[in-house]
């Protein structure tokens, strides 16, 4: 059970045939390199502006290259201390590789659920850096572990490297589960599918300069009056952590949580994730409380990156654990 599925609410891609999808977009993307992004449907964004990826091409069984370009300015990842690209954009952008591998390449027919079940990340930061151009990427991506029911892609676990003119900037790895609509729907608490299914009340939000965020819009935190202790805020009305409907919290606000928790127990302006080793155990839910803990791990040396372990828990039991490694403090 994980906390993190991929849904996209379009009526175009929920009701296309399996047999459909098998390679839904064969001929015309693989005529060369692509001047545009892939299609959106592809990688579960609503907004053209959220995708990411912007070519492939399978080189084996199970190895692909890939291209993506990340902006020089981003409406949610903003740059870190003015001069590097969010960490957090590197990991939406091998996260898409999945839904991208499993639509275009594994025959996963659209409305089926994507529910991730860990996500590790490590980025390096002189390749990072924010140039006069958008940053091109190259990314190179070995299937692992393809795991298939019948003839049905069940799960996949893949291993990327990131690549900026040549260059290592990061690499990642990602496993999920495929469940089909009618499997999931028996997963699920019967309440989520009700149409009054509402999240919790919006709850306020932590000073946005104590997590690293220039606007209340964009924390995900709120106070509890307990140390190193906030609940999850959840706003689903955000249009990038929330780009399309979904039953529950998804996978990249939770990691959102655990970086600005992290921001907040170092007691920093904002921090540099040089790393990110997450689970993800438990649904989130929408409709209840989620707190987040936060714990600043010790250091083997002095000069040692920072080293945050952030645990949120919904009834008492785990949803995620993520270990953020930060770039020490000046």
């Amino acid at each position: 059970m994980t906390a993190s599925t991929f849904r996209f609410e379009s009526p175009s891609i929920e009701q296309t045939t399996a047999e459909a999808v098998t390679s839904p977009f064969p001929a015309v993307l693989r005529l060369g390199p692509l001047s545009t992004t892939v299609p959106r449907e592809l990688v579960h964004r609503a907004a053209v502006a959220e995708v990411m990826l912007t070519d492939w091409r399978r080189l084996g069984e199970a190895h692909f290259t890939m291209a993506a370009q990340w902006p020089r300015g981003h409406s949610f990842f903003t740059p870190v201390a003015g001069a590097h690209h969010d960490p957090l954009i590197a990991a939406e952008t091998i996260r898409q590789i999945g839904a991208l591998l499993a639509h275009a390449e594994f025959g996963v027919p659209f409305g089926h659920q994507f529910l991730l079940e860990e996500l590790a990340l490590t980025v390096h930061p002189e390749e990072l850096r924010i140039g006069q151009t958008p940053a091109a990427l190259d990314l190179d991506v070995t299937c692992k572990e393809i795991r298939k029911r019948g003839c049905r892609l069940a799960g996949l676990r893949y291993e990327t490297t990131v690549l900026r003119e040549g260059r290592p900037a990061a690499s990642g790895r990602i496993s999920f589960s495929v469940i089909a609509p009618a499997v999931y729907r028996r997963l699920r608490p019967e309440r989520v599918f009700d149409d009054g299914h509402r999240p919790i009340p919006l709850t306020a939000p932590v000073a946005p300069q104590s997590v690293g965020r220039l606007s209340p819009a964009d924390v995900v935190l709120s106070p509890t009056g307990g140390p190193n202790r906030w609940q999850l805020r959840v706003d689903t009305r955000h249009p990038v952590l929330f780009d399309h409907q979904v039953d529950h919290v998804p996978g990249m606000v939770l990691l959102e949580a655990a970086r600005q928790a992290a921001t907040a127990v170092l007691g920093r302006p904002s921090i540099l994730p040089l790393g990110l080793e997450c689970e993800f155990t438990k649904y989130a839910e929408l409709d209840l409380p989620c707190l987040i803990d936060a714990l600043h791990l010790p250091k083997a040396a002095p000069g040692d990156a920072d080293m945050v372990l952030v645990i949120g828990h919904q009834d008492g039991e785990p949803v995620f654990s993520t270990t953020v490694t930060a770039a020490p403090g000046a």
